[in-house]
């Protein structure tokens, strides 16, 4: 099972293929529908943005507040297509992996090809599950967002599975292909 450890590169991306299982370590960021239209307003304008998206990750989660003694609450993903008509600039800036759930539209698909980056799916349903693997949590951008504000996670050991890779694979493509072989 490959491991990733952020933030990533070309080369980093390049040994992935659709259906790969990940074990992922290091920082990522949370962003939703309200930070990516935020994000995408600032890069329209030429404003500066809040984090810098060179070689990041994003996850398509709000997570919920944190218990007692806990880093987070439940942070399970989002469905992934409400980000597609936001995606292609936030690519162009640099960010290599995208994790959320459900299906990318075809320019996205053919935007991480074009860009070298990758989007993979957590498990939906999983969320108390994948809050065990964020070690730690702080809001970076945007507080009065809520759970949509842009928050900075430490992960170790994040699973998700490759579902787009950077060849053009397609693991949902794949799947369905067996299936209907039998």
């Amino acid at each position: 099972m490959p491991s990733l450890t952020l933030p990533l590169t070309d080369t980093d991306l390049l040994p992935l293929h659709a259906g790969d299982s990940l074990r992922i370590s290091g920082v990522i960021y949370t962003a939703r529908d309200a930070a990516h239209k935020r994000l995408v307003e600032l890069i329209e304008r030429g404003d500066p943005l809040p984090i810098d998206l060179a070689g990041q990750t994003l996850y398509y989660v709000g997570p919920a507040p944190a218990k007692a003694g806990h880093v987070i609450g439940p942070a399970g993903p989002t469905t992934s297509g409400r980000m597609d008509s936001y995606t292609l600039p936030l690519l162009s800036l640099g960010v290599k992996l995208l994790i959320g759930k459900g299906y990318r539209s075809p320019e996205v698909k053919a935007a991480l090809v074009a860009q070298r980056a990758v989007y993979a799916a957590a498990v939906g349903g999983a969320a108390a599950l994948l809050a065990r693997h964020i070690h730690s949590s702080r809001v970076v951008a945007w507080p009065e967002l809520g759970t949509e504000a842009i928050h900075e996670l430490t992960v170790e050991g994040f699973p998700a599975i490759v579902i787009n890779d950077c060849h053009g694979g397609d693991a949902y493509v794949d799947g369905r292909g067996k299936w209907m072989m039998g």
